[in-house]
């Protein structure tokens, strides 16, 4: 094929698949996957599995790294330092440590019976490291179209995924250390690797956010969108090149500038500009997974395949329900963390197929590992979707603590009435609520999260640990005796479902709902909201109401004036998207 032909091919490819399993409402990246299966060497030989392509796809996996550097900040860690350092660290070390003995004590039974193991312990530390990943990009996706990013097992989650990607940078530095042990010493070269990486971060950390910051303050004074994408792509490739050329990895260079770029004020614009790419180029590097898998192997081992696929997700899934038994949490959320982590990882491909071009893993290995990886990430959405029968099948007394927490709920708010539900306490609920008690008014806050909810009863607040998602909390908390629902996070999905339970059970009770933005507004009046309160033009009145009392116009005025344009603009812009819609119906007529 001609290069025009075989990029018609992959994209032909890609849109089929993605748009099959949007039909079918599951993750685009298991799209790709099955894409690359299709066309691949090992199937319908459409395509070959060539360098050039497989260099490509090197960018996917440099602009995933940049993404979430673009998310690491230190006030982010610091919130979630139990879950980060505490799971996610537990998780690593002994999905890695239990490989590795794993390893050992077959090989110690095998040569007791005079057959010879050939996986070496450096072999089984890059195993390990390959299996102890997770999709981030599944496993976030799903957890958003099912609103459970702030539910108790999604935190624990998401701090798990935090550390796995953090990780990735020094296994990256592990996995060739341990090939260049056979010729050098293993602590001499992790230990120059690490004072590599200890001085240029050092460096880019300590001159590189006031560099940045005032490079990219300089770019956007051009006004040319093109001249910042150029720059910003620039900026990523150049410090990859760096860190590669320091002996370490593309993809902790691309970590590095996401880094830099999060503490300066162009985080948002940059996320917005690099997603095109950054989802595209992932894509591909799926692809070509997907491409790796070889169909003989698969059907020739297929018992070796599923026990090499199985094996890990129970591992995996036990680990992670016993260390967060040993932190305390309950055992259904415990259980459901494990259910959601089980499975590969997109930077478990990376390290697998590090670790074979090190000659860490025997080649023997790789198809394989490769297909039992894939075959877990098409089981991921299924074993989600089930793991609420999975909990409450293992766990029998699940449903009753559960139950039992929302009869207690009930009870505390019996004598409660016309009061109003505060869907969330974070920084917005707890003004919210402050407020109600300086009037004296009745209230009951739900949070998801034990530490807001402890904390928010310290101070002397009612908050009630329970998802708002979900009708037997809203129903606990008084819902049909409330005088007012107020929805205080910014998600128009979690949104959405509190509105549809409020419709459906209590129509007389009017729901307030935060936005970041005008974008939802009419969605969600629509669904039922009778008020959204768009944070940006609050942010904007609240700015000139400052602006002109501090330049002497009287307070009386001021509120006055501000009070006539929150009026104007609400209206304004119901009329703007009530013409639009007329003007969107009309057009395929005309």
């Amino acid at each position: 094929m001609s290069s025009l032909e075989l990029t018609l091919l992959y994209l032909c490819a890609a849109v089929v698949s993605v748009v099959g399993c949007r039909l079918l409402q599951l993750p685009a990246m298991l799209g790709y996957l099955f894409a690359g299966l299709v066309i691949g060497p090992n199937a319908l030989a459409l395509a070959n599995d060539s360098a050039a392509v497989e260099h490509l796809a090197e960018f996917g996996v440099v602009f995933l790294m940049f993404v979430i550097g673009l998310e690491f900040n230190l006030p982010k860690l610091m919130r979630m330092r139990k879950l980060v350092f505490g799971l996610g660290l537990g998780q690593v070390v002994l999905t890695m440590l239990t490989v590795v003995l794993f390893n050992a004590g077959i090989g110690w039974a095998l040569h007791s019976f005079g057959y010879k193991w050939g996986l070496s312990w450096q072999a089984a530390t890059a195993l390990g490291a390959a299996m102890t990943m997770s999709s981030t990009a599944i496993v976030v996706k799903l957890m958003a179209d099912r609103v459970e990013l702030e539910s108790p097992h999604g935190q624990r989650v998401m701090g798990v995924l935090l550390f796995q990607d953090l990780a990735v940078v020094p296994l990256l530095v592990l996995i060739p250390a341990l090939a260049d042990m056979r010729e050098h010493n293993i602590w001499e070269t992790l230990g120059i690797a690490f004072i590599k990486a200890t001085v240029l971060v050092s460096l880019l950390l300590w001159g590189g956010k006031r560099l940045m910051h005032k490079w990219l303050r300089m770019v956007a004074r051009r006004k040319s969108d093109e001249l910042f994408m150029l720059n910003l792509l620039l900026m990523t490739l150049g410090l990859s090149w760096l860190t590669e050329m320091a002996g370490l990895s593309l993809a902790m260079g691309a970590f590095l500038a996401g880094m830099l770029i999060a503490e300066t004020n162009f985080k948002h614009k940059v996320e917005e500009d690099i997603r095109p790419f950054h989802d595209v180029l992932l894509g591909l590097f799926f692809i070509t997974i997907g491409m790796k898998l070889d169909w003989e192997v698969l059907f020739d081992s297929w018992t070796w395949v599923l026990l090499l696929a199985t094996v890990p997700i129970l591992i995996k899934a036990g680990l992670i329900y016993g260390l967060s038994r040993l932190s305390g949490t309950p055992a259904g959320v415990s259980l459901r963390t494990g259910l959601y982590l089980a499975q590969a990882g997109e930077f478990g491909f990376v390290l697998l197929t590090l670790g074979s071009q090190n000659g860490l893993i025997p080649h023997a290995w790789v198809s394989p590992m490769l297909a039992s990886m894939v075959l877990s990430m098409i089981a991921t959405p299924f074993l989600i979707m089930k793991a609420d029968a999975i909990v409450n099948r293992l766990i029998s007394n699940d449903w009753l603590l559960q139950s039992l927490a929302l009869t207690n709920m009930a009870q505390r708010n019996l004598n409660i009435e016309h009061h109003v539900i505060v869907c969330g306490y974070g920084r917005s609920g707890h003004n919210l609520v402050d407020f109600l008690v300086l009037e004296n008014t009745a209230y009951v806050a739900l949070d998801s999260d034990p530490d807001r909810v402890q904390a928010g009863r310290d101070e002397g607040h009612h908050v009630e640990l329970g998802d708002a998602t979900k009708l037997a909390s809203l129903m606990s908390a008084g819902l049909v005796r409330a005088a007012a629902v107020a929805v205080t996070y910014p998600e128009t999905a979690s949104a959405l479902k509190v509105l549809a339970w409020v419709k459906e059970h209590a129509p007389h009770v009017p729901v307030i709902v935060r936005t970041h933005d005008d974008r939802d507004l009419e969605m969600l009046r629509a669904a039922g909201a009778a008020e959204v309160v768009p944070e940006v033009i609050e942010g904007s009145l609240m700015l000139a109401s400052q602006t002109l009392a501090h330049i002497g116009i009287p307070l009386k005025r001021v509120i006055r004036l501000v009070q006539g344009q929150r009026m104007t603009r609400y209206a304004l812009m119901r009329d703007e998207l009530k013409h639009k819609e007329a003007m969107d119906a009309a057009e395929p007529h005309q």
